[in-house]
């Protein structure tokens, strides 16, 4: 039980008494006293009240911060991993480009020019946007995304529009392009000489090479890049040991330094068929295939005519 007890001093008194009956005490305070000591537990409350909200403040701010951390790293890995993807579509396009010339090559149409392979046509209107409460390196990457995803927009819908065209052209002449040469001779070894001006191996001098040379081992099969009549097979001077065939509509194909003829003057050949061995007969410093590529009389680079690496 608490009581408290008013004197006319400007001192008080307080008893306090015990219900257990253990004894009474009493306190005797000033009022200064008392009013100093509410007036230290307000400001001791206050200060206590204040570091705890800062110190929860900080904490909330910090969580913030690592939430924000692990939201801009997961940002900026996603964008790596698309821009790679749109790298990897890019080079698609590319192989597919180079299918399109070739296919160009077979029926007989002009090549699409450069410039308009690099620009494309239509495609989707980007519009790139400056990007609010977003650091500038994302800001500049995403728009970096958006340009290459209308690049390569406009360059797939240039692609779409070409094999359209190509198709209904392929479709109307499909028979003719069975004696195109289209596929690789050999089906390994890699190229040594190209087709062009080259130094010559055994003199020095500067000479134009009609065709390309296919270092390749002794006894590698050789296969018809088409179907075809065989025009010669024999012996050549310097290419040794030869097959060339006719195809139609002024193809012609020839084989040289070879160690085995596996076919006859006369014989009828199709795409993919075994017609002789490579080798190294004839003036040649190592084994090799020398292959030439004519249409009506003019030669041809070969690579142009490598649609495929598949026989068939």
């Amino acid at each position: 039980m608490f009581r408290s007890k008013k004197n006319s001093n400007k001192y008080h008194n307080y008893i306090i008494v015990s219900e257990k009956d253990t004894g009474v005490r009493n306190y005797h305070f000033s009022k200064k006293f008392v009013v100093l000591s509410i007036g230290l537990s307000i400001v001791t409350i206050s200060t206590v009240l204040f570091f705890t909200a800062n110190a929860l403040t900080g904490v909330i701010h910090q969580a913030k911060m690592d939430n924000l951390k692990s939201s801009y790293e997961h940002l900026s890995e996603t964008l790596a991993s698309l821009q790679s993807q749109l790298e990897s579509v890019a080079g698609e396009v590319g192989s597919i480009e180079e299918k399109d010339q070739a296919i160009r090559t077979y029926a007989g149409l002009p090549q699409i020019d450069k410039d308009v392979r690099k620009l494309g046509v239509g495609g989707t209107d980007f519009k790139t946007k400056k990007i609010d409460d977003i650091p500038p390196d994302i800001s500049n990457r995403i728009s970096e995304i958006e340009m290459n995803v209308n690049a390569l927009s406009r360059k797939v819908k240039l692609e779409l529009s070409s094999y359209n065209n190509l198709y209904e052209v392929v479709r109307n002449h499909s028979d003719n392009l069975k004696y195109v040469p289209s596929i690789r001779p050999v089906q390994s070894g890699y190229i040594g000489s190209g087709y062009g001006y080259r130094e010559d191996p055994f003199n020095g001098k500067t000479r134009f090479h009609y065709g390309l040379d296919i270092a390749c081992n002794v006894g590698t099969k050789v296969y018809a890049p088409a179907d075809g009549k065989i025009k010669f097979a024999g012996n050549q001077g310097g290419f040794g040991k030869v097959v060339k065939i006719d195809h139609t509509n002024g193809y012609r194909t020839i084989f040289a330094h070879l160690s085995e003829i596996n076919v006859k003057s006369g014989t009828k050949v199709k795409r993919g068929d075994l017609i002789a061995l490579s080798g190294k007969s004839g003036r040649t410093v190592g084994p090799h295939l020398h292959y030439e590529v004519h249409h009506y009389g003019a030669p041809q680079n070969p690579l142009d005519y490598f649609f495929s690496g598949y026989l068939k």
